[in-house]
């Protein structure tokens, strides 16, 4: 399905509430766990509980994020009810999962999905496993791995960095002539801008190839955004002074190419220290508008600099978190014996076929399906969403 760019590019994150607990330390204390019922017993033992990481992948497209959120159909509500209904935590951690010193290593937005998602918490020593929890979840979650960590290890202050990847149609990168673009003063004619982009040099729009040269241009253009930059810009709510939105990025490039129901798909791949809410999507949108020249290279130090500017926000279908890294608690704890190494290399077949039976294919299909792609560039991408503003 796949083509790997590297042979063709140089170079290419109903019981009762028992409050009872007995604490002998922080990672051997002892909590009451339900055992699984018997005829009609209720009773309770005790097990020891260890800091423990869980690594898991969903799909995120019937989900309003990783996020647990009353009300809300969640990635943490599905696991936290699995580990209850696995009798690995009890109705007062359910209700409150902070008793769990739970955390996750990264928050994904509504419909955006993970591959390599890690959470921290508190489980049963002897009893947690992976399979279990598996039974009780549905199978567009899964848990791919569980590990012991070190005591008061936190899954989201000890990471290093993480690994996103953007999947997006290729056709989404043509070139326009900027002088086709709809009249920048004018409201956008979203119909007659989709009969605009509907062919590409007199092709139906699915059958756009691109050729090296552009991929060649599209990695010079994710590389602009690398480094230690100011992205205010790139997400809501943060103003240009605050300190928070200086962010460090590793490293952006197309990493893979695929053909899929006669579209072409490019594999974006962002590695970061950390991210800002819509941060990824926005970054991924300034591309796009240069690499169709709907905007000039020249906006990347504008979106840089104090100037407040609009930046469309990409759909959330082609994001999904892929990596999450532990390279010093690997580098220090990794190898001395008693834990493992936060790499999860022993799961990455499994990892892999999760990631093309669900996350590709529903990104596939939903563009095939719903054009989510094409209608976006209509109603979003031209010169006027690119504005200042005040600030």
């Amino acid at each position: 399905m796949s083509v790997d760019l590297t042979a063709n590019i140089t170079e290419v994150n109903g019981t009762e509430k028992n409050t009872k607990r007995h604490v002998n330390d922080e990672n051997n204390d002892e909590v009451a766990i339900k055992v699984p019922k018997v005829e009609e017993t209720t009773e309770k033992i005790r097990q020891k509980t260890s800091n423990f990481v869980i690594m898991l992948g969903y799909l995120g497209r019937d989900y309003y994020g990783m996020q647990r959120n009353p009300g809300l159909k969640t990635i943490e509500e599905d696991l936290i009810l699995a580990l209850f209904k696995s009798n690995l935590i009890n109705k007062a951690q359910f209700d409150d999962i902070r008793e769990l010193k739970f955390q996750r290593a990264a928050r994904t937005d509504k419909s955006v999905s993970a591959v390599r998602q890690i959470v921290s918490l508190k489980l049963p020593r002897d009893i947690a496993k992976q399979e279990v929890i598996n039974e009780h979840l549905p199978k567009e979650i899964r848990v791919f791995g569980l590990k012991r960590v070190t005591k008061g290890f936190n899954s989201k202050n000890q990471c290093d960095a993480r690994t996103y990847r953007y999947v997006i149609p290729t056709f989404a990168l043509a070139p326009e002539d900027p002088n086709s673009l709809l009249n920048t003063e004018d409201e956008i004619d979203v119909d007659k801008r989709l009969e605009q982009l509907s062919t590409i040099d007199g092709k139906p729009y699915n059958e756009f190839r691109l050729t090296r040269d552009m991929i060649d241009k599209l990695n010079e253009n994710l590389k602009l955004l690398e480094g230690t930059n100011n992205f205010h810009n790139f997400t809501i709510k943060v103003r240009p002074k605050n300190p928070s939105g200086r962010r460090y990025i590793i490293s952006f490039n197309c990493t893979e190419l695929f053909v899929a129901n006669n579209m072409e798909f490019a594999v974006l791949e962002i590695k970061g220290q950390s991210f800002m809410l819509h941060q990824i999507r926005k970054m991924v949108s300034l591309v796009v508008g240069i690499c169709r020249n709907i905007v000039t290279p020249d906006i990347v130090n504008t979106a840089f600099s104090l100037e407040r500017i609009d930046i469309p926000v990409a759909p959330g279908l082609g994001l999904s978190l892929h990596h999450v890294h532990y390279r010093y608690y690997n580098q220090r704890y990794g190898n001395d014996g008693i834990h493992e190494a936060l790499d999860w290399e022993e799961c990455d077949k499994e990892v892999e076929q999760f990631y093309k039976d669900y996350i590709i294919k529903n990104i596939v299909d939903t563009e095939c399906a719903e054009k989510t792609t094409l209608n976006w560039l209509a109603s979003s991408l031209t010169p006027k969403r690119f504005c200042t503003r005040d600030v």
